[in-house]
């Protein structure tokens, strides 16, 4: 006998998002998760006062005025601007690409300068079908800032070399030819005070949520719990990798409590240079503009995926692609379930993201207008 009307699987944005409003609805809905915790990817655990990112930094970013309404709604934002370095040796660069990293490089202090270097370095790599990545890259912005800004990082990333990447990774690499080191530039961004988590929990307050929870070991013991299933981990594992695994690039975290007020002076510093493990150090109080007398640090390792790891960044190349297309005709044919969330669509979400695409699923479940005022 069903219980619920909904059964949402997984409690991040997506998840906690689509649960909330149809709990509004007067639906019942019961919600589980696999962790120990709520918020997914963008849980933040308290330690020593602050607010530490456990799976990496997280900075809620749009230039949609509805979403940032509805995200403050359940959450009061501080005016956070991401404004990450990046760490070359002993040399430091503002990022994005804009004209403090063009000065920092070459000493330009006009774009004029700055184009005139960028084309000619490009310009020795011009060719009309880049075949890889590293072709990409170089006929767009020469050899400076390939080699000290793209190359170790994105290998690092991929676990591959560049030459092996294919061209569509960069389709394009943005210059700015201003003074800008926000690197977003979005009309509204910055960070829930007190952390995602607390803003999770408040979007789920009108839920039944078990933690701890595995769907497969769930549903084997409660078939008929809910009218329809919201699913938003892996659609490969759902469908138990009829077709072969779909294929990610993992993350690894080391976590480090400091006895110093202030480690980098910065909350993000990408290290770029391919004989550094890690691809950046995360500082955890500046998302927040602590003045604790200690620090939290987190260093963040690209790992390759297998089963037992979280899943991160989806490997969206045309072989994956293909196979995906396949369990989503799958998914189509399963009228009880739907899939969601960068798992279950197996596509790269940025929060704001994940929060329109389940309000047009709410919207579509119920009939209702809700996502017409806050689409893109």
């Amino acid at each position: 006998m069903e219980k619920y009307d909904y059964l949402i699987v997984g409690a991040g944005l997506f998840g906690a998002v689509f649960a909330h409003e149809v709990a509004k609805a007067g639906k019942k809905c019961l919600v589980i998760e696999k962790r120990s915790h709520i918020a997914g990817n963008a849980h933040t655990e308290n330690i020593n006062g602050i607010n530490v990112h456990k799976y990496g930094p997280h900075i809620f970013h749009t230039n949609n005025r509805k979403v940032w309404e509805y995200v403050n709604y359940f959450a009061e934002f501080n005016n956070y601007i991401n404004s990450p370095l990046a760490r070359f040796g002993d040399e430091l660069y503002n990022l994005p690409f804009n004209m403090n990293t063009f000065y920092q490089l070459w000493g330009t202090v006009t774009p004029d300068e700055a184009h005139a270097v960028i084309d000619m370095q490009s310009g020795e790599f011009s060719v009309d079908t880049p075949k890889n990545l590293e072709e990409t890259a170089l006929s767009l912005v020469g050899t400076d800032i390939y080699k000290k800004l793209i190359k170790g990082y994105t290998e690092k990333q991929w676990g591959r070399d560049c030459t092996e990447l294919p061209a569509f990774i960069i389709k394009r690499l943005p210059l700015r030819f201003t003074y800008d080191n926000n690197y977003y530039n979005d009309r509204y961004q910055g960070i829930p005070i007190g952390g995602y988590t607390q803003m999770a929990d408040k979007m789920l307050s009108g839920c039944e949520v078990l933690l701890n929870t595995d769907y497969f070991d769930f549903i084997s013991g409660n078939p008929d719990i809910a009218r329809r299933t919201i699913f938003t981990g892996a659609i490969d594992e759902f469908f138990v990798y009829r077709y072969g695994e779909l294929e990610y690039r993992s993350l690894e975290f080391k976590h480090e409590t400091l006895q110093t007020r202030n480690f980098q002076g910065n909350a993000v510093v990408n290290y770029t240079a391919g004989d550094i493990p890690y691809t950046r150090i995360i500082e955890h109080k500046h998302f927040e503009f602590g003045n604790q007398p200690n620090t939290v640090v987190t260093y963040e390792y690209p790992a390759i995926w297998n089963r037992g790891k979280e899943r991160y960044y989806p490997i969206n190349d045309e072989k994956n692609n293909t196979l995906c297309l396949r369990y989503k005709a799958l998914a189509d044919e399963r009228k009880d379930v739907i899939f969601g969330g960068r798992l279950g669509h197996y596509k790269y979400y940025d929060m704001h993201d994940a929060i329109i695409t389940a309000l047009k699923l709410v919207e579509a479940e119920l009939n209702c207008g809700i996502s017409a005022t806050i689409s893109e």
